[in-house]
């Protein structure tokens, strides 16, 4: 058979062919190209390490100016309670003030208007005890015929009145 005795001719220029050609394929590639492209990830994967970093530190800073921003506002909400605190403090003792001083001139207007009222239940009963004094007087002459004296008139009805 005359392929099997160009197989040992051909295969052996096969062989050649392929292994100049895979020779030539790993000294571009292999030599060539791949220590660029691992260089290549190498920077990135530093540049990315470095990115992390710095986002890091970053947010490491954020929370330490959150922190004293938090400690201010803290630190500012209870001088601003102390602050209302205190105004409540003052304006309670200023309305205690007034109202004292409201209730002093309420309770002398009492006492005044206690006084007048007196004044004037004394003086009613004194007219109240005149007139009835004066129509008993009439009456007792109406009906009895007697004449009764103002005097006796007066004792009679203040004694009638002590008894109410």
């Amino acid at each position: 058979m005359p392929q099997i005795a160009q197989i040992l001719e051909t295969w052996s220029s096969q062989i050649f062919w392929l292994l100049v050609t895979f020779g030539f394929v790993f000294f571009v590639v292999g030599r060539g190209m791949v220590p660029r492209v691992m260089e290549t990830v190498s920077q990135r994967d530093d540049q990315i390490a470095g990115d992390l970093a710095a986002a890091q530190a970053a947010r490491d800073k954020a929370d330490e100016e959150e922190e004293a921003w938090r400690k201010r506002e803290n630190e500012n909400r209870a001088s601003a309670q102390a602050l209302v605190g205190q105004a409540k403090a003052e304006g309670a003792a200023k309305s205690e003030k007034k109202l004292a001083a409201a209730q002093k001139r309420i309770d002398a207007k009492l006492m005044t208007a206690e006084a007048e009222i007196a004044e004037a239940r004394t003086s009613a009963l004194t007219e109240v005890e005149a007139v009835a004094a004066e129509a008993a007087q009439d009456i007792v002459g109406r009906l009895a015929g007697v004449k009764v004296t103002a005097a006796s008139a007066k004792t009679a009805v203040k004694k009638a009145m002590a008894n109410v």
